[in-house]
């Protein structure tokens, strides 16, 4: 009887790594450990990290596209460690699912359904909900005690957004580097490369479809990131 396989998907933010049990390591050990005592085996290993808002969309998740193609490659599932770690939004994992992948959280153990996964997605989420108002509760009540709010220099926070909108491009491009480098290894071109991204079903930062000249620029921004992070 041929072992099982699967796909591990590994995410973290930079803000979140080493942190309550959610770091790159910590995830990759229990995933290791679940597919052990199930005796599966993984074929793959997919690394995402994410910085800033919108992480829930694909087109800026293009590790986990990139784990639904091998996945349906291998008619195989996903692992993660956490439910989290795919991610905290109900209607993202709801779009998951459509794509008919079977994706398995370690921390649940491997015979929770789509929809016990749906039922815990939603409770996060909740949980999630509360937070955020209380926070806008406490705001509230320390501007009616005159506590001023908000951020008065302008040319900081407008500094602020660029480092943002900075961090967000490398992030993408840490990502998405390896899957450009694999594929560059065989000899491609650019224009070629970016051919194998859009067959593979891998958006480009806004979403949209590659183009040679984009699949440059994410190279000359892995030359500048060398010996940081990439």
């Amino acid at each position: 009887m041929a072992m099982k396989t699967a796909v591990a998907y590994i995410r973290v933010s930079t803000a979140q790594q080493g942190r309550s049990g959610l770091g790159m390591e910590a995830q990759k050990a229990a995933i290791a450990k679940f597919a052990e005592a199930e005796g599966i085996e993984l074929i793959a290993e997919f690394q995402e990290v994410e910085t800033g808002k919108g992480a829930d969309a694909l087109n800026n998740r293009p590790q986990l596209a990139a784990a639904l193609a091998e996945a349906k490659c291998n008619d195989c599932p996903i692992i993660v460690a956490k439910l989290d770690r795919l991610s905290r939004d109900v209607a993202f994992i709801a779009s998951l699912m459509s794509k008919r992948t079977p994706f398995i959280v370690a921390e649940l153990g491997a015979d929770v359904s789509p929809f016990m996964l749906h039922i815990y997605a939603a409770v996060a989420e909740q949980e999630r909900a509360m937070i955020s108002q209380r926070t806008k509760d406490a705001l509230t009540a320390a501007k009616a005690r005159g506590i001023k709010l908000g951020n008065p220099n302008i040319a900081k926070a407008q500094k602020t957004a660029a480092n943002v909108r900075t961090a967000n491009a490398d992030a993408f491009a840490v990502n998405v580097l390896p899957i450009i480098r694999d594929i560059r290894e065989s000899g491609a071109s650019m224009r070629k490369t970016a051919e194998a991204l859009n067959l593979r079903g891998i958006p480009t930062a806004r979403g949209g479809t590659w183009a040679a000249t984009q699949v440059s620029d994410i190279l000359k921004r892995g030359e500048t990131l060398s010996g940081s992070i990439v």
